[in-house]
């Protein structure tokens, strides 16, 4: 990592820096709308508040209850509190205070580059290592030659997206594997900094792997479920510097049965036959409770025992046979309300989409209108009798041969019988 600059940092407005005073006139606000019988107002207090509003009855105290849930806090009081550590960190960090990690050899590990710069904002002085290889998406075999398929898959599905030549992708990929080879030896402390989705959480389980005969002396893990803030918790990436300084305080050892875990998961997605993953995503995973979680979602990604759609597809599809809509919304709305477990990037959403067009028929159509830009995300999507059909269970999507596709281990062909997904089961069955 850089060394930190000498010039205070710009505290810019971002919806995971609350503003306390902001707060408390939205809670009058919303006083004001729940005496005046505003349906709106009356839905939100039902979905965060214990009991129903009356208005004889209703308080200051609790709307203001109303406001701190929805902004991920469980109370007022914890709102304050929350705000005010948020304060004394953005303070550490403009008066200069010592680096956080000062105390050893420190490297960062994380599944992109997105923290990078806000790590040495909020005073860190650790190295960073980047080791982003999606293993939610592709092929992920325990084959020798594992490494190079990866590189051809990432090449085909986004290196022109990307603006990345076959060459720069493998050589980036053999650099984060040279780095975490290499980590144990080099630092005295491995920070893995994952969120909770199955881009990180599959990359974590890959790096637990990689530690577990030769754990470095300390290896500690921050894995956030949630932020507080105005919007939807997706990803480290969104957070300030001086949250980044709090998630530090509250980062973890990584114990042994956390280490097996990992390595567990890691060679199960690797299987061809997804059954060990899919025990594992029924059992879950006590030491690393939100790996168990990825796991099934990432399970979901088999062709569903109802119509043969992976969770992401069936999303997609749900979305455009409501409305039509265009691409860039359709995304917009998958992550931000749809998705359960938030983990694709817009590059993976646009593959999957063009993927589902390869099917024998079509589930949707796309079109411009003539003086539109004719950039992917403005193309307007909308669903057909099939697709509908489809949804309702009424016709297999694998019965339109989708094009092939790898759920880690497990090879999907374009058409039945393959592994299928059963939720209500938690399991997994072959027909």
């Amino acid at each position: 990592m850089s060394d930190r600059s000498d010039t205070v940092p710009a505290r810019h407005a971002s919806p995971f820096r609350i503003n306390l005073d902001q707060q408390r006139k939205r809670a009058k606000d919303l006083l004001r709308a729940l005496r005046d019988g505003d349906a709106e107002a009356q839905r939100r207090f039902r979905l965060h508040h214990p009991r129903a509003a009356q208005d004889d009855l209703l308080r200051l105290s609790e709307a203001q209850f109303v406001i701190a849930r929805e902004l991920g806090l469980p109370s007022w009081p914890k709102l304050k509190a929350h705000v005010e550590a948020m304060d004394r960190s953005w303070q550490r960090i403009t008066q200069g205070e010592p680096a956080p990690d000062r105390d050893s050899a420190t490297l960062h590990i994380r599944c992109g580059s997105d923290i990078g710069a806000a790590l040495v904002e909020a005073g860190f002085t650790g190295d960073f290592l980047e080791y982003s290889d999606p293993f939610c998406q592709g092929p992920v075999t325990a084959a020798p030659g594992w490494l190079e398929q990866r590189v051809d898959f990432l090449t085909d599905a986004y290196g022109q997206g990307a603006g990345m030549t076959r060459e720069t992708i493998a050589a980036k990929l053999a650099r984060e594997e040279d780095g975490l080879a290499s980590a144990a030896a080099r630092y005295g402390r491995v920070v893995l900094w994952f969120e909770h989705d199955s881009y990180d959480q599959l990359i974590l389980a890959r790096c637990l792997s990689a530690f577990a005969e030769a754990p470095p002396r300390c290896l500690e893990l921050i894995s956030p479920a949630g932020y507080p803030g105005g919007t939807r918790f997706i990803g480290l990436g969104q957070l300030p510097p001086e949250a980044l300084r709090l998630l530090w305080a509250e980062r973890v050892p990584v114990s042994d049965c956390a280490l097996r875990a990992g390595q567990a998961v890691w060679d199960a997605l690797r299987a061809p036959d997804p059954r060990a993953l899919a025990g594992i995503a029924s059992t879950g995973t006590a030491a690393l409770p939100q790996l168990g979680r990825a796991v099934r979602r990432h399970c979901q990604e088999l062709p569903g025992t109802r119509d043969g759609l992976g969770l992401t597809q069936r999303l997609i599809l749900q979305l455009v046979a409501e409305a039509p809509r265009r691409a860039g919304e359709v995304y917009s709305r998958l992550m931000m309300e749809r998705e359960p477990l938030p983990w694709m990037t817009d590059l993976m959403f646009h593959d999957t989409v063009e993927a589902m067009r390869r099917a024998a028929e079509p589930v949707f159509s796309g079109s411009f209108e003539e003086t539109e830009d004719r950039q992917w995300p403005q193309e307007r999507l909308t669903a057909t009798p099939l697709g509908r059909a489809v949804l309702a269970g009424e016709v297999d999507w694998m019965a339109l041969r989708p094009p092939p596709r790898w759920v880690g281990g497990v090879f999907i062909p374009d058409a039945a019988p393959c592994w299928r997904w059963d939720e209500a089961m938690v399991a997994v069955t072959k027909a």
